[in-house]
């Protein structure tokens, strides 16, 4: 195993494709798969699922990923120190399902530090990517939330993952829609007062239920449009008059003043409803300085 090698592996995983990662590290794309597939067969494990569509990390490549950063980030930082490359700018990433005060905690963290001397991310993405994203130490923080639905099969996958789940706030379940929606200035609202319009929800894949993000993923809903993006999902609420169920923590600073969040009444289904909304992180894997300022800025958020 090559230093070389770990370097070509962690491009690749964050390229998702060796032609863009060959581009990067200009390389011919042969040589950087002769090395990746050298290095396999010495550990005799596969690293990457090859497809036309690009390529993705197998199982033990995901658990080879963290523990390649972290020999290549202590190799950057003793060339560093000794003089033998530019300092490095300091990196810091999120992921997180969509949540406007999850981007606006990382607007007040930014806020805080020079940008210019810092490599920063957001990355408003699916379930499952939050987790690969934290998993893989491509996100040293990942936002989503458990609850009575989900909870079993998450926590099995962190604990898998070597992932830590840390709460930040406890929600009950509100219905997220336009302000001139028809339902907008009811007091509460049922999953029959919602019949007539479209539910939204958020594209997550060819996965299982509990990576949904939004709550009652269980029951069949006679109009449902999924999106990918949460700018979507607002000009849906406006021009098909639809909703989505979510915890009703709105940043208006942030989405605007046009949406309101009303009570939902949920019944039977109060277990499922309930959001534990927090982030997770790699176990044993200290906080970076900004990583800390971004979940003292969440709590803040929250508090208030």
């Amino acid at each position: 195993m090559t230093l070389q090698q770990i370097h070509y592996v962690i491009a690749i995983a964050e390229a998702g494709s060796l032609g863009k990662a060959a581009e990067k590290l200009f390389v011919a794309q042969p040589s950087l798969t002769s090395a990746v597939k050298e290095l396999e067969k010495e550990f005799s494990i596969q690293l990457f699922h090859r497809s036309s569509r690009g390529v993705t990390l197998t199982t033990e490549g995901m658990k080879f990923l963290p523990y390649a950063r972290q020999v290549y980030d202590q190799y950057l930082n003793l060339m560093e120190e000794y003089g033998r490359i530019e300092k490095r700018r300091a990196s810091f990433a999120v992921s997180t399902q969509h949540y406007s005060f999850a981007v606006k905690a990382f607007v007040e963290m930014t806020r805080q530090v020079d940008v210019a001397e810092y490599e920063l991310a957001i990355r408003e993405t699916r379930t499952q990517e939050v987790i690969r994203d934290v998993a893989g130490m491509r996100s040293e923080i990942g936002v989503l939330y458990l609850n009575g639905a989900n909870r079993r099969p998450l926590e099995k996958l962190f604990h898998t993952e070597g992932l830590v789940f840390h709460p930040l706030i406890t929600c009950g379940a509100y219905v997220y829609l336009w302000k001139g929606h028809p339902l907008a200035e009811k007091a509460s609202l049922t999953l029959e007062d919602l019949l007539p319009y479209p539910c939204l929800a958020f594209e997550q894949g060819d996965v299982p239920f509990y990576f949904s993000e939004e709550l009652l993923s269980t029951r069949v809903y006679p109009r449902l449009i999924r999106c990918c993006d949460r700018a979507t999902v607002l000009n849906l609420m406006v021009g098909l008059k639809g909703y989505t169920l979510c915890s009703g923590i709105i940043c208006e600073e942030l989405s605007g003043v046009d949406y309101t969040a009303v009570p939902f009444s949920v019944g039977q289904d109060a277990s499922d409803a309930a959001m534990e909304i927090g982030y997770i992180e790699r176990r044993n894997v200290p906080h970076t300085p900004l990583g800390m300022k971004y979940i003292e800025e969440m709590k803040r958020y929250l508090a208030t």
